[in-house]
């Protein structure tokens, strides 16, 4: 490289820090005032190495050698501040001496910014991380009081438009004596327990099919045939009624509370919605829930009662036993069945 083209080189590198240090032993020759202003004058005899003591000097002279160019990063230190600083060697040759044009570029504030762009982006992840958990949170919750396809509707639209469903059949449950239970007992107890049995009547009810509408205390709402129709929704309803007797009777030979329910079911038309604003709640309105309600008062503990056209549907799969025609209130005189658990039964088998 001749004297002006080592000269053109340095009007271009005006704003960065440019030193011409030999090749042997790393003695600066020339510096410019930007060189001199970041790193100070370099003392008679000093070298590269004094300056920039992290310098990989053996891989700078294997570059110079085999490329005749060498780029690397290193730091200095400057009172209480280090910067950072990116060095470009071009080797070239100048009188018979071996000698390398070095090009210094303060990169501090750069690596500074990209420190605050990684440090940004993790939070943005992390921040994005934990909205993607809350938004999960937020619909498993609400996948819990109401129906996936109307979970669909309402995320999409912001609105759920009433349903008709019809048939379906809706089953019924209260407990028998939870009043005294939660006066006699430790409440936190008692809502725990009938957390756990509510639990496990949701797993049952998903075995067949039903679709859990809510509960009140301690009633217990579900319906098969609902959104999705189902031919055989009494079938499901039916069976889903004498698996959660069965889980209760055995839960009971464990536990010192013993929890007996009645259960009603009623196969009808039913409106399926979401109601309320604020405080919104998926929920459904029809004959079938109020008759199935009504049967309840029909049932021993440990019972289910089925309405006539229910049990009509139920008779080649089940046991049955007729209770007459009874008044059921808002519907009138109508037969009314207990519908039987096959497994006491003798002879039969479910």
């Amino acid at each position: 490289m001749s004297i002006e083209a080592i000269n053109e080189q340095l009007l271009r590198a005006i704003g960065v820090g440019v030193a011409l240090v030999d090749r042997v032993d790393l003695a600066f020759h020339f510096y410019n005032d930007t060189f001199e202003e970041w790193f100070g004058t370099p003392e008679d005899g000093a070298s590269l190495k004094d300056l920039f003591a992290e310098l990989d000097v053996e891989a700078l002279q294997s570059g110079m050698t085999q490329n005749g160019r060498y780029t690397a990063e290193t730091k200095f230190k400057k009172k209480r501040r280090t910067m950072v600083i990116a060095v470009d060697f071009t080797s070239t040759t100048e009188g018979g001496r071996d000698i390398a044009v070095l090009v210094c570029q303060n990169i501090t504030r750069i690596r500074e910014l990209e420190s605050m762009i990684d440090s940004y982006s993790m939070m943005v992840e992390r921040n994005n991380r934990e909205i993607k958990r809350e938004k999960e949170q937020v619909e498993k919750l609400l996948l819990n009081i109401m129906p996936r396809s109307v979970y669909e509707e309402f995320k999409t639209f912001g609105v759920v438009t009433p349903q008709l469903y019809d048939p379906v059949s809706v089953l019924m449950l209260d407990f028998v004596g939870f009043t005294d239970m939660v006066a006699s007992s430790d409440p936190s107890v008692t809502v725990t327990e009938l957390n756990d049995i509510y639990s496990a009547f949701d797993r049952i009810g998903e075995q067949f099919g039903c679709e859990r509408i809510k509960t009140i205390g301690d009633a217990y709402i579900t319906v098969a045939g609902l959104p999705d129709p189902t031919p055989d929704h009494a079938k499901a309803a039916a069976n889903a009624a004498i698996r959660f007797i069965r889980y209760l009777e055995r839960r009971n030979m464990s536990h010192p509370n013993q929890w007996r329910c009645r259960i009603g079911l009623a196969t009808g038309a039913v409106v399926g919605s979401v109601v309320g604003i604020q405080k919104y709640v998926y929920d459904i309105f029809g004959p079938a829930v109020n008759l199935a309600s009504r049967l309840q008062e029909f049932s021993e503990p440990m019972q289910v009662s089925v309405q006539d056209e229910m049990a009509k549907a139920l008779r080649d799969q089940f046991d049955m036993r007729e209770l007459g025609a009874k008044n059921i209130r808002g519907f009138g005189e109508q037969p009314v069945w207990h519908l039987l658990d096959a497994g006491k039964v003798p002879g039969r088998t479910v």
